[in-house]
């Protein structure tokens, strides 16, 4: 009988982030192990979330499609974002599931519901996957998204492995930092560094590769993060070398409570701040808060610390805008 391979979901080479058996942040930080978990999770220090918050608008419509300049994004909730840019709907990490957690009975649930009702949903041609942890790479969603849409899936090496199991079909392209894929008229994306990591379960931690993405289309370049540490800006600095500067940045805002245990793998608002300026972007919406409760701040602490770190900074509020579900933001050219 042949051993079991070492890594079940890639296969490949080493590299300047992959040692043969798992991925690394290079020059990074390690996520912690089960002693500063236990640490985190016994501290007291949990904010009390409201199990129910009601839309301030209602779930969206979106239009079918969007073409020319335009560009709009519009918030479905926590890192989830539909992209309406030439011609294309591209979904960013996409969860209408109530909760992300292996188990449909436990784990963080779902406080309010998706910005966009998902047979409201226009045609998608393309999404995005940034990393496997539950409340990005969400099977019971992409299989929904499969069975109506038939969308070409863009994520990390590793992470097609884990989703081909479930969705055999499915159109997938595994993309390791650097690569490029051109299948659509006029429009690349890239697979860029980011500072996190991934895993299923307890055995299988940084496995899968996690990335940021930038989308290059007529109407401007999107850098979209998923997940991210700061990391002194090593990340931020780099795409701007390289891609120049963007018409929009996707950040994430939220989870970042404690710092001890978090500052590593989630930035909080004053460091999404800081990215910001050095992506030299013109204008950003922040994700990652308010749907799901996966650490210790409050509900509304990211939308009142980011507010807090613009002041700061001397950037117009209207710059960086933390959306809500159902809400939609129409990008300045």
């Amino acid at each position: 009988m042949s051993a079991k391979p070492a890594n079940p979901y890639y296969t490949g080479p080493v590299s300047d982030h992959f040692d043969g058996k798992r991925f690394f942040n290079p020059e990074g930080v390690e996520p912690g192990g089960v002693r500063d978990l236990i640490k985190w999770r016994t501290n007291g220090q949990r904010a009390r979330w409201p199990k129910r918050v009601n839309h301030a608008t209602g779930p969206a419509s979106p239009k079918d499609r969007i073409g020319g300049e335009d560009l709009r994004v519009t918030m479905v909730g926590h890192a989830t974002l539909l992209i309406q840019v030439a011609g294309l709907n591209i979904l960013t990490d996409p969860v209408w599931s109530k909760r992300v957690s292996p188990f449909s009975f436990a784990g963080p649930k779902r406080v309010i519901e998706p910005g966009i009702a998902f047979d409201d949903l226009p045609p998608i041609d393309i999404v995005l996957v940034t990393h496997n942890h539950y409340d990005h790479l969400d099977l019971a969603t992409l299989a929904r998204l499969e069975a109506e849409h038939a969308p070409h899936i863009i994520t990390p090496l590793g992470n097609d492995t884990i989703i081909h199991r479930a969705l055999p079909d499915a159109k997938i392209s595994a993309v390791d930092w650097g690569d490029r894929l051109d299948y659509w008229d006029d429009v690349t994306i890239d697979a860029e560094p980011c500072h996190h990591w991934s895993a299923r379960g307890l055995r299988d931690r940084r496995m899968a590769l996690w990335a940021a993405f930038v989308i290059t289309t007529p109407a401007g370049k999107i850098y979209h993060i998923g997940d991210t540490g700061f990391h002194d800006g090593v990340n931020y600095r780099a795409a701007a070398e390289k891609h120049g500067s963007f018409r929009l940045a996707g950040l994430p805002i939220g989870a970042y409570e404690p710092r001890w245990f978090m500052k590593g793998q989630h930035q909080n608002p004053a460091e999404a701040v800081a990215g910001f300026g050095l992506c030299k972007a013109s204008h950003a919406v922040g994700h990652h808060f308010g749907t799901f409760q996966l650490t210790d701040e409050a509900i509304e602490a990211p939308v009142a610390d980011l507010a807090e770190a613009l002041s700061a900074a001397r950037i117009d509020p209207g710059r960086f805008r933390p959306l809500r579900p159902g809400e939609a933001f129409d990008v300045p050219e």
